[in-house]
């Protein structure tokens, strides 16, 4: 029963199970075995010896007659030495780092974990699978290039939580009930979705009284998130993930997971003893000289990404998603922490960072940076190695101050339009470096961007103290929801206005869950704790709002398959930026780059010069005439019309006859011209 060090974690072998885990500074372990899930009492504790069953700082058995199924945890005795770095508590029930699926007892408790005392029947257990058994049925990664890429950020509980779903109560809320909705995404046409958190969380790292709903409080990198499968058995949730993976595949739609490796639920040191913390807390995480927690993460703890056991811990993950999962790519959160080093310093070539770009198994995958930290690491433009993407929040800021009417951001857009060349300037920068988006789960939906002026983040119970109050929204002159008519309209028209920058624009698209449907939070910029109606999806919104939904739908179609394209292994990305640009204003060829304007123009010749895209942008408050090139113009998009006029297939656009064009007050127009038609 000695066992072996490697591979860690469990591993089946016939009709045994090896274990085996790191602990550099324990003096006894303690395999610790339930027959269910719910036992408060386990069925068998195996006590572990340094003479037999450590090989260096890894712990190790070999148990025979058990298998997949097998609930486990461990506990480790060791000195208590916080100015050391180390906090053993013999009596905590562990998590395996490597454990594949994850079952948290009813009994689970958080405070419980926060003091010294015995969790063996209120801790969260480990669970012994078997990834053999899962048949794939052929399933074949869609690898959709970030050329032809378009995300939907969501959530996977709040996609079809609410009883608008029209689903059973049993699947709402669950892996299950997403798949029922792919119809939905396989229908509004995005190629990838990117789901907030799915490992494991802790669902009481929350304040009193509620419950963590984004789910950035990983207890786990390897099983997924129990609490959004509809099935009670321990090793459900397994099946259920990848049931989900191959239908969104067979949809033709990727799978991007949002990770977090930069901090877990453990917190500070008044924060649970879960895992990593009773088992190698000095290794796991990033500590000053007299032990206490680096916060670089702004959740109390950070993770020690560059150090050997947690880097290999972090890269053993990201192959388990993709080999065992099926997924397509990962979204980092706080990726700059990821760059720092065991004193917390950036790193210019940080290993972790290079490993995952160079990895033969992650090669395929896409990798999405958030490229800054909490503790002020800000690396947009400058995120190390050439197959990273990042998060562009400059392109987010700018447009959401161009169309709210701000001085002086006129002469940023032409850089956001053309994919922010000012930020990715470096030699091997692909068009779709920066990955575009308005809105994201932190912050405003894009329908309070354009109905708050300020956020109302009250129900969190902080007193209106959390969330950013950088939020560069325009309430359109009445806060909150509104029965005026001009001011729904104007609304509309805004957020029409944002989805054309964004679809227009060169880089990778996000949306965000329900935007296309104007899902609203009541002017909330911070519901991570609100698991309520605040955060799901009304399925009742797409039937209220038909005209804005046509309107994303056909831009999305148009980015990916639209006719004005003549080679179909071009992407708008690569036509665009590859493209000639004339820049105007009101008067072609004579830009206005003062503070006071709010007024933009440019010609974009594409395809060799076949065919030409004319954009007026008038964020005025005011009509304003604008100049128009020579040529045969049809009128393509132009989001002050109603529905469907607002935006037509090329074949369907509407020649213009006179030389200038009126352009309604806050709308965007683009015409379509081929060259040689007149």
């Amino acid at each position: 029963m000695s066992g072996r060090s490697f591979p860690a974690g469990p591993r089946l072998l016939g009709r045994s199970v090896n274990f085996s885990l790191y602990s550099r500074h324990a003096e006894s372990m303690e395999l610790v075995l339930f027959d269910h899930a719910e036992d408060p009492v386990p069925s068998r504790v195996i006590p572990l010896h340094a003479a037999t069953n450590r090989t260096y700082h890894y712990w190790h058995v070999d148990v025979p007659d058990i298998g997949a199924g097998q609930v486990y945890g461990w506990r480790a005795r060791g000195p208590f030495d916080p100015e050391r770095g180390l906090r053993f508590d013999p009596g905590k029930l562990l998590l395996d780092p490597y454990a594949r699926a994850v079952v948290v007892p009813k009994t689970y408790s958080r405070p419980a974990a926060c003091v010294p005392g015995d969790t063996t029947a209120t801790g969260m257990r480990g669970v012994v699978a078997d990834f053999r058994l899962y048949d794939w049925e052929g399933d074949r990664p869609p690898r959709t290039p970030f050329s032809a890429t378009i995300i939907y950020e969501m959530h996977v509980g709040g996609f079809t939580k609410s009883p608008t779903s029209g689903l059973d109560p049993g699947l709402r809320g669950t892996y299950r009930g997403m798949i029922a909705k792919i119809p939905y995404l396989k229908e509004l046409g995005v190629t990838a979705v990117e789901l907030m958190p799915v490992f494991q969380f802790d669902e009481q790292d929350a304040p009193q009284g509620r419950r963590n709903y984004w789910g950035y409080a990983p207890v786990s990198f390897f099983a997924p998130h129990a609490g959004y499968s509809s099935r009670r058995d321990a090793l459900g949730p397994l099946d259920e993930f990848r049931d989900l993976v191959k239908a969104l595949h067979r949809a033709g739609i990727e799978v991007i997971l949002d990770v977090v490796f930069n901090h877990t639920a453990e917190g500070d040191a008044r924060g649970p003893t879960l895992s990593f913390r009773g088992l190698a807390n000095d290794t796991y995480y990033l500590l000053d000289e007299g032990g206490r927690y680096a916060d670089y993460s702004g959740t109390g703890n950070t993770v020690n990404p560059n150090q050997t056991v947690t880097r290999s811990l972090i890269l053993n993950a990201l192959r388990h998603w993709v080999e065992a999962m099926h997924v397509d790519g990962f979204r980092f959160d706080l990726a700059s922490i990821l760059s720092r080093d065991e004193h917390g310093r950036p790193l210019d070539q940080p290993p972790l960072l290079v490993d995952i770009e160079t990895d033969p198994v992650l090669c395929n995958a896409k990798i999405i940076a958030e490229a800054w930290d909490a503790g002020g690491l800000y690396q947009l433009g400058h995120f190390v190695g050439d197959s990273w993407k990042e998060w562009n929040g400059v392109f987010r800021d700018d447009v959401r101050r161009f169309l709210r009417s701000d001085r002086g951001v006129i002469a940023r857009m032409p850089s956001r339009i053309m994919g922010s060349p000012d930020i990715f300037a470096y030699e091997n920068s692909a068009p779709e470096q920066g990955v575009n988006f308005v809105t994201c789960h932190d912050g405003f939906t894009l329908n309070d961007l354009v109905s708050y002026d300020r956020k109302h983040n009250e129900p969190n119970g902080e007193s209106n103290r959390d969330g950013t109050d950088a939020n560069w929204s325009w309430n359109c002159g009445v806060e909150g929801p509104s029965s005026d008519a001009a001011v729904e309209a104007l609304r509309e028209r805004q957020i029409k206005n944002f989805v054309t920058l964004l679809m227009v624009s060169v880089g990778t698209p996000m949306l965000s869950m329900g935007d296309e449907a104007r899902r609203t939070q009541g002017g909330n910029n911070n519901a991570y704790g609100q698991d309520s109606g605040t955060s799901w999806f009304d399925w009742t919104l797409p039937a209220k709002h038909p005209g804005l939904l046509r309107f994303v739908r056909t831009w999305i179609r148009h980015r990916l398959r639209g006719n004005a394209r003549e080679r179909e292994d071009l992407s708008l990305n690569a036509l665009l930026r590859d493209s000639s640009y004339e820049w105007h204003g009101v008067k072609l060829g004579a830009p206005d780059w003062s503070e006071s304007s709010h007024a933009l123009a440019y010609t974009v010749t594409l395809q060799g010069g076949r065919v030409r895209m004319h954009a007026m942008l008038n964020a005025y408050w005011e009509a304003l005439d604008f100049e128009m090139p020579h040529g045969r113009w049809r009128d393509w998009v132009n989001t002050a019309k109603p529905s469907p006029d607002d935006i037509l297939d090329f074949a369907a656009a509407v020649e213009v006859a006179s030389k200038t064009y009126r352009v309604e007050p806050r709308s965007v127009v683009l015409l379509i011209s081929r060259v040689g038609s007149g």
